[in-house]
């Protein structure tokens, strides 16, 4: 598969013009190295990931940075803490000599929590983006199936042989790096629980019951699903309509490819034949809305509708001012006009919006549309 532009490659541009440091986040295997690779071919390149390496960075991070040539790409930045406040005694020396462009490229696969000390350390100095799978603008090889991370796409006959070590290397490197979790045999069956769950309103409780575990253990791995990108939790709209309104989020993987695996579904035959197409593809609306507007530059805002008396709306997306989109995903061929129904009800509730809809169908290409979002 041939290299394929980022959308995000811009956005990370124009920051690298005006900010001594620029932080991308991503899942692990999302693209990220790549992207600053080609965005920036004159950067050096630094992988903080095998143990010799970060034994030497921790043992002097002075002199690894003073041999680093700038600018560097710091791949896997969580893993050496260390060098966060060197990097900042850096950028702000950079700056008092009135060098705004760019110097250090960090990447994490883990965002929250220890990429907390990058932004707590780097702030206002840095330039902070995340980077999803490819998204159906980028590249016309994403499926609802197969998803978009590069490598299944680029070697789709490996793909299930592909997903099943990434998540024996999500499970080995990145969790375990979060949390002393012993247990990933209870850890697997509850990925596997959430699968089955995607789409669905998030109840704690009902997922802690049947893998014995509590409901803050719960919490605390949905954190950690959150933290790694592989998950999106989409809170319900907050604007009063005077109704009495659902107010937990509903849960999507950030990777359709990745939640089929999960789920055993291989081929869109057996997707379309599966219980589980509606929430799939609903995962993969949302996941496209995300991408849209990370690679803009903007910040996630995606939300969706419930009200006690029944009445749902897939997705709510806030244009700004007081323009409203409103989208229905249905896993239909045949899409006929009621399926619009649930839009036309909400719509009565927001006169004073400007409101766009669409009814989002597969199979057929995700619409242009949703890169505007």
């Amino acid at each position: 598969m041939a290299h394929v532009p980022r959308l995000l490659a811009a956005e990370l541009a124009k920051a690298a013009r005006h900010f001594p440091v620029t932080i991308l986040t991503g899942p692990r295997c999302s693209g990220k190295t790549t992207l600053l690779r080609h965005a920036f071919p004159r950067a050096s390149y630094h992988l903080l990931e095998d143990p010799d390496v970060i034994a030497r960075v921790r043992s002097d991070p002075r002199a690894f940075l003073e041999e680093a040539a700038t600018p560097a790409i710091l791949d896997e930045m969580q893993n050496v803490p260390e060098l966060f406040n060197y990097v900042r005694t850096r950028a702000d020396q950079a700056d008092r000599e009135g060098h705004r462009a760019c110097r250090w490229f960090l990447t994490s696969s883990q965002e929250a929590g220890l990429m907390r000390g990058v932004t707590e350390s780097t702030a206002g100095r840095a330039a902070v983006h995340q980077l999803l799978p490819y998204s159906s603008a980028e590249s016309p090889a994403v499926s609802v199936v197969h998803g978009g991370f590069p490598a299944p796409l680029a070697r789709p006959a490996a793909a299930g042989l592909w997903f099943r070590s990434y998540l024996q290397t999500y499970l080995e490197r990145d969790v375990r790096a979060i949390t002393a979790i012993r247990d990933l045999a209870t850890f697997r069956r509850f990925l596997a629980l959430l699968a089955a769950r995607a789409g669905q309103v998030l109840n704690r409780t009902a997922i802690a019951a049947p893998l014995g575990v509590s409901i803050p253990t719960v919490s605390e791995w949905i954190g950690i699903l959150e933290t790694t990108m592989q998950i999106i939790l989409v809170p319900p709209y907050f604007e009063n309509l005077g109704k009495r309104l659902v107010k937990s989020p509903k849960l999507y993987f950030t990777d359709s490819g990745l939640l089929c695996h999960l789920l055993g579904i291989t081929t869109e035959r057996d997707l379309l034949r599966s219980p589980f197409a509606g929430p799939v593809f609903e995962g993969f609306v949302a996941s496209e809305i995300v991408k849209a507007q990370l690679n803009s530059g903007r910040r996630r805002d995606l939300y969706f509708f419930r009200d006690r008396q029944g009445l749902e709306v897939d997705f709510l997306v806030p244009g700004g001012g007081r323009r409203l989109t409103l989208l229905e995903a249905k896993a239909s061929t045949t899409v006929r006009p009621e399926a619009a129904g649930p839009i036309r009800r909400l719509m009565r509730s927001l006169s004073r919006y400007e409101v766009r809809s669409y009814v989002v169908h597969w199979p057929t290409r995700a619409p242009a549309a949703l890169a505007t979002l």
